[in-house]
């Protein structure tokens, strides 16, 4: 039977799943604890520590752009992925040095910065390389690619699901000394993730004639895609050149960005700028080209709003949300979850390497025999969690992805029969909408709540599923329908558009959430230093004194409201109204705009 014809997908599939998962892993573990290591370890306040959240997350989606051209033109997938993934584990374990040492203060600051710079590097040459490699795995015109998209897509949430939950576990306490257990955690799965390509790329991650993919391009290939690379006179990109910097120093110093805030909103501008206006496109092309640019400034809104997950919306699960339920989980029980891991694990890596049934049986019965002596030795012990550690929400929607995205699959397919599906911008339109309905309901929670009373989990975590729904209007179609609109010359470009906005947007999102109002936290670290009335200086009621500002200062506490467009963010209400208001306006004009948006796509869906 031919490959082309074949059901079952090949090994390689499945070498790139556990990389990836492992890879996810290390990253949404290590991503549930930062803020929260930040803030209750290094004791920064919710604005520093928002801002660098951004920039981390948002220089994460910008550094794709170099290590994706380094490996197309030198390195090739396969030694990208690698020095992505060791790079990664140094950064990783750097963040562990880092919590090791909390209680220095600015010295492990630095520590910390020197792992999320290893940590953006590293997966500015992972990020690009690994999804590409999954379509290589097939013939041309294979049918079988959609379908191992999907298994490589489970895989990605796989990881995101599990992470914050052992990441979370082991880390988020309550004892800010335990942060770096969650980060070795993390600097594990990454390990895992690398020693898994290294060993098994050359014998499975080959195409259907059995050539190894993922290797450098030739001279020869390279200049056969000469064709496909735009070319823009030195002019052209000189001039755009000078309006990035112009556009960077505009930021920095009139709206007071930071260095990284200025460095991705002056390119959001300054690339679709230097794109739009090459004179080598057609009216077609330009048009559909404007397209994905509309299309990518709605998607900052979303995302800013989405990415309140990890900044923002943690800090509301560790202050506001009722997470008071004591779980008990009995070591026989961990022992039988133990034992079904070990034996699938075995039996998946026995099928994977060609092994003989009698070494897995041998192998199996070695390893469930340890686990039983471990268990009657002690060492697997009864589970016991007074409270949800507040990072265990972010597993919530990795959970829902798992659970609708068929569901969705389905209902498009459905919808498509009946040529009644939703062309892409009115998919982005309810995307934003249940984004908006999200932010509807927790403010509608939290609204009235007397100061220090916490809410039911419930309000959180139906917000979670609800920007599941939008993610799933509008995610999966993101990065399709650029492929689709983009000129060939320009796919490479664009994408990189899309991978901008995207940094864009966390970086934003980083920015909206320092506007999170001082709380409970706030106010009990200051009543320890004496300052009972920092409520009555928040309300204006009440002066701070020069040595009250100073003691404020030093222990990074605010002592003056956030303000937006002018607004006070005086409490959680107001502070997600910008999240409501934002939104709805965004998915208003989008359902007006799309049908405009579908004749300038000329045909493409």
């Amino acid at each position: 039977m031919s490959n082309n014809s074949s059901t079952a997908h090949p090994k390689g599939l499945y070498i790139l799943f556990m990389t990836e998962m492992w890879e996810r892993f290390s990253y949404y573990g290590m991503r549930a604890i930062l803020i929260l290591f930040m803030t209750k370890a290094l004791l920064m306040d919710k604005a520093l520590a928002s801002n660098i959240y951004g920039s981390y997350t948002g220089l994460v989606y910008l550094t794709p752009l170099l290590g994706g051209y380094l490996s197309d033109r030198y390195w090739g997938n396969r030694k990208s992925i690698l020095i992505g993934g060791i790079v990664m584990a140094l950064g990783q374990f750097t963040m562990f040095f880092s919590g090791s040492m909390y209680e220095t203060g600015e010295a492990s600051r630095m520590v910390m910065y020197a792992g999320l710079i290893l940590l953006i590097f590293g997966n500015g040459f992972f990020k690009p390389n690994i999804s590409t490699m999954v379509g290589q795995l097939y013939p041309a015109g294979d049918k079988r690619v959609d379908s191992a998209f999907t298994i490589f897509y489970m895989g990605i949430n796989l990881g995101a699901f599990f992470s914050p939950l052992v990441c979370g576990g082991l880390g988020d306490t309550g004892n800010p000394a335990d942060f770096k257990w969650g980060f070795m955690a993390a600097g594990v799965g990454m390990v895992i993730s690398t020693i898994t390509f290294y060993l098994l790329k050359n014998k499975f991650i080959v195409d259907a004639s059995g050539k190894a993919i993922g290797m450098p391009k030739t001279n020869l290939q390279r200049a056969s895609n000469d064709d496909s690379i735009p070319k823009f006179k030195m002019n052209h990109v000189l001039t755009w050149l000078v309006v990035g910097v112009g556009l960077f120093f505009v930021f920095k110093q009139f709206f007071a960005f930071d260095f990284f805030g200025s460095l991705i909103f002056g390119g959001a501008i300054t690339i679709p700028g230097l794109i739009i206006t090459d004179k080598s496109l057609t009216l077609v092309e330009r048009q559909r080209i404007w397209v994905i640019f509309i299309l990518c400034f709605f998607v900052i809104f979303f995302w800013s709003a989405f990415e309140q997950a990890g900044a923002s919306l943690t800090f509301f699960a560790e202050e506001q949300t009722n997470r008071d339920i004591p779980m008990t989980i009995p070591g026989w029980l961990i022992l039988v979850a133990y034992m079904a891991l070990a034996f699938y694990l075995i039996k998946f890596f026995t099928w994977l390497l060609d092994g003989s049934k009698r070494t897995m049986q041998v192998t199996t019965a070695i390893s469930l025999a340890a686990l039983v002596i471990l268990f009657f030795m002690g060492k697997i012990e009864t589970f016991t969690q007074a409270v949800i550690p507040a990072s265990w929400f972010q597993s919530i929607n990795a959970l829902a992805i798992v659970v609708l995205a068929p569901l969705f699959s389905m209902l498009w397919i459905w919808l498509g029969k009946r040529n009644m599906e939703p062309s892409s911008p009115l998919k982005m339109a309810f995307g934003l909408f249940f984004l908006c309905l999200g932010y509807v309901v927790i403010a509608v929670g939290v609204n009235g709540v007397a100061p220090g009373v916490r809410v039911s989990l419930f309000w959180l975590t139906t917000l979670y599923m609800l920007h599941t729904v939008g993610e799933l209007c509008l995610s999966p179609i993101g990065l399709s329908m650029v492929s689709k609109l983009a000129p060939l010359r320009f796919s490479s470009l664009l994408m990189g558009t899309w991978f901008l906005a995207n940094a864009t947007a966390n970086k934003f999102a980083g920015t909206l959430s320092a506007l999170y109002p001082p709380g409970p936290g706030e106010f009990k670290q200051a009543a320890d230093k004496g300052i009972n009335n920092l409520p009555d200086i928040l309300n204006g009621t009440a002066t701070a004194t020069a040595e009250q500002v100073k003691t404020l200062t030093d222990a990074s506490i605010p002592f003056h409201w956030p303000t937006f467009l002018g607004m006070h963010v005086t409490d959680l209400y107001h502070f997600f109204l910008i999240f409501i208001t934002m939104s709805a306006v965004a998915s208003a004009i989008l359902f007006l705009l799309f049908r405009w948006l579908n004749k300038m796509m000329h045909g493409v869906h």
